[in-house]
């Protein structure tokens, strides 16, 4: 094929490969049994259905999120260039880290890691979106619909919920947890990424 050929070829698939999903090159989780409790709790935990609207006790811890979504949203903006898909992205994922007890600079981490902020990558073991989570969850704990892993926040409650499992399986050990989210539980390669990626997101009020 000429230069010229290929040129024109790829000006013509440019604009549909932007709307194709980009694969990611993370790991995935691994499907293991699930105890009937275990599997119960998940379930409830992805079930609840409250909206990332965040409520607080005083005016301090609010300044103290406003401050955090605003320093967030400039970290973001050469990954997001839309400023209010960036800030409900944003304030979903404070949302569902707080809800699961996580650090959200942690979380954003892992994001950075699993999908490079990609809404709808996709790695080759078909784990889905912005946490890379593996469609068996959806059957596991969710409706049973692995679409829906694409949506922003249920793939986002998904990620912070299934972590917070590991880490619980762990008890505690966030570099086991992390492993194990991965699929590559034990290995140092993958909780390292996440742990340097982990500091470009610090924050004192996060």
């Amino acid at each position: 094929m000429s230069p010229r050929r290929r040129l024109l070829l790829a000006g013509l698939l440019s604009p549909l490969a932007a709307t194709l999903p980009l694969p990611a090159h993370a790991g995935a989780q691994k499907e293991e049994p699930l105890a009937d409790a275990v599997r119960s709790a998940l379930s409830a935990a992805i079930a609840n259905s409250a909206p990332p609207k965040p409520a607080f006790d005083t005016i301090e811890a609010r300044l103290a999120y406003l401050r955090w979504l605003g320093a967030m949203s400039t970290r973001l903006q050469r990954r997001k260039a839309e400023h209010l898909e960036r800030v409900e992205f944003l304030e979903a994922l404070w949302y569902e880290s707080k809800r699961a007890g996580l650090e959200p600079a942690l979380v954003l981490g892992l994001v950075q890691v699993e999908s490079g902020f990609r809404k709808y990558a996709i790695s080759s073991a078909g784990a889905r979106g912005y946490m890379q989570v593996m469609p068996f969850w959806a059957r596991l704990i969710g409706d049973g619909d692995a679409a829906n892993l694409f949506h922003m926040q249920t793939n986002l409650r998904f990620g912070c919920v299934i972590l917070r499992h590991y880490l619980d399986v762990e008890r505690g050990d966030l570099f086991m947890a992390l492993g194990r989210y991965n699929g590559s539980r034990g290995r140092p390669q993958y909780p390292n990424a996440v742990f340097g990626a982990r500091k470009a997101w610090l924050h004192p009020d996060g």
